[in-house]
């Protein structure tokens, strides 16, 4: 959670964002209990830390009401804090609709929960409950110590492969630069690196540069098998390898088993020319490198790369990380093996932000291949697919007319919302707040009013893949023609007069408050009037008895 005061300009985003494990909106008009902020605060710190906003009305969409709850913040943040036993700050902003107070709770420390009168309280909905004994052992798992920065018993330098380390020198000063480290004896180099400790090398040392007698001996569990089938039905496997060695020995000549049978596949249209391969390299080397950061090395077990001709799966020993599930792992990062993800980072191979998961979606969508499926993964394995089909490849036209240096500006939401939009699925609520961007920006159209709004790509996607008939029933009919229609039906029915109910199955992709705003448009023209009230209430044509003459 960010530290940053909150301001005005950060609360008009929070209005159109989704409320999420991080943000709380309460109207408190008047007051406020101070147990239920409280508990609320706890929750929140339990979760990663967020914001509790007063005087902002909680069901969307939201309005700024304000709030006359907690006048004096001194107090009020030091009696958070005192329950707390954490530094709980208290802002106040000046809306023009009226004052909002914005209580931030922090983060809880690593594997320790907070505890406020005898419950760990977490939110579930709308509600606070006590966390489950389930949820309690995972953020307590936290605090165990990374296994990987551990020394292990017996092993030394000599365990490592002088090829392996030589990979490290070479791989750790093209990433930084730094010209001593050619020079740098390997013991020095060893612990600079961090994966010794007085001479004493560490598990991340073997896993990244033992040798393969050493891994045996020390940690036989480290290692990836690689198993290829040319079948989606094939039980045996027709390949199989073992590489049980430091991985920086292995990393690239498993990408060439993988190479051998990745085909490219070109897609041309007109002056469009591009060559997709079945598997990109980026995302693979990604997906490798996650399991090996994350999985859990106190188990036995391998991780498995299984290679198809359409897809691949990588699995790993151990569940999802503490605090990451299938919902948030784009948003959090928590590698199991630390020391493991420091060194990687330190020669360019992974991102020290942990944006890796990141990459393979984007790669994935950018490609117009389906999404990464971890489906199969469980507290016992990380499991992860991914197909090589291109689904669309007008998408992928698309995309390039988009142009480079406008997909540069995508974030990992905006690409997820881009491909939701494409497969006509339902757009996640917490990233809808990246709508307006993507409108600006001209990949995307609305249409339709408020909680009615519809998006779908913009024409020039369905030009490119010579669908007009289709962007015309997505985008639906200008507001003229729709009237037309309307008034059209209201005339053949004019004896018994038109339900709104039968109005709406005459527009049915529009919503009920949209057909509201037509019909009262063609009334004030004149073009329509309404008899009756309520339930009895039937649509005319033409204007209203009366105003026949009426000027």
């Amino acid at each position: 959670m960010s530290a940053v005061t909150p301001t005005l300009e950060q609360l008009e985003q929070w209005l159109v964002d989704p409320e999420d494990e991080n943000l709380e909106f309460k109207e408190a008009l008047k007051n406020f209990d101070f147990e239920k902020l409280t508990r609320y605060c706890v929750a929140l710190s339990n979760e990663g830390g967020g914001h509790v906003v007063l005087g902002v009305t909680d069901k969307r969409p939201r309005n700024v009401v304000g709030s006359n709850a907690f006048r004096d913040l001194a107090k009020l943040k030091r009696d958070l804090s005192q329950r707390l036993h954490l530094r709980v700050d208290a802002t106040e902003l000046a809306h023009a609709s009226g004052r909002v107070l914005v209580i931030t709770s922090p983060p809880r420390p690593i594997g320790c929960p907070i505890e406020y009168r005898g419950a760990y309280w977490m939110r579930r909905g709308e509600d606070l409950v006590p966390m489950t004994p389930e949820v309690l052992k995972r953020i307590f798992d936290e605090a165990q110590p990374d296994y990987s920065a551990e020394v292990c018993p017996g092993a030394t330098i000599e365990d490592l492969d002088p090829a392996a380390i030589e990979r490290l020198r070479t791989l750790w000063r093209a990433r930084s630069g730094n010209e001593a480290l050619d020079e740098m004896p390997t013991d020095q180099l060893i612990e600079d690196a961090e994966l010794s400790i007085d001479g004493r090398v560490t598990y991340a040392a073997l896993i990244l540069l033992g040798t393969s007698r050493s891994l045996a001996v020390h940690l036989p569990q480290a290692e990836t098998i690689f198993e290829y089938r040319s079948s989606e039905g094939s039980v045996s496997y027709q390949q199989r390898e073992e590489f049980r060695q430091g991985f920086l020995l292995y990393l690239d000549e498993l990408w060439e088993r993988i190479k051998l049978r990745n085909e490219v596949h070109l897609y041309q249209d007109g002056l469009f020319r591009r060559e997709i391969p079945t598997f990109n390299e980026s995302a693979i080397r990604e997906a490798l490198l996650n399991a090996l950061c994350h999985r859990d090395y106190r188990l036995g077990g391998s991780i498995f790369l299984r290679l198809f001709p359409k897809r691949l799966e990588i699995v790993s020993p151990g569940g999802f990380p503490s605090g990451i599930t299938l919902e948030n792992l784009l948003r959090r990062q928590a590698p199991r093996n630390r020391r493991v993800a420091e060194v990687m980072a330190r020669c360019g191979l992974v991102e020290r932000s942990g944006q890796g998961a990141n990459l393979i979606f984007e790669s994935c969508i950018q490609e117009s291949k389906a999404l990464p499926d971890y489906s199969d993964s469980d507290e016992h394995q990380v499991s992860i697919v991914l197909s090589g089909e291109v689904r669309d490849e007008k998408f992928l036209e698309f995309l390039e007319r988009v142009g480079s240096e406008t997909l540069s500006l995508f974030t990992t939401e905006d690409f997820l919302l881009l491909d939701a939009i494409h497969r006509e699925a339902e757009l996640p609520e917490r990233l809808k707040g990246r709508l307006p961007e993507l409108a600006r920006l001209g990949v995307i159209e609305s249409k339709g009013r408020g909680r009615g709004t519809r998006y779908l790509l913009s024409e020039r996607f369905y030009r490119f893949a010579d669908s007009r008939g289709v962007y015309t029933r997505r985008k639906g009919l200008d507001k003229e023609t729709n009237k037309a229609l309307l008034l059209k039906h209201i005339r053949r029915n004019e004896e018994d007069g038109s339900p709104l109910r039968d109005l709406q199955d005459v527009l049915p992709s529009l919503s009920t408050k949209q057909i509201q705003h037509l019909l009262a448009e063609m009334r004030q023209a004149r073009q329509v009037h309404l008899r009756g009230r309520t339930r009895g209430a039937r649509w005319h044509a033409g204007p209203a008895p009366g105003e026949e003459d009426s000027p």
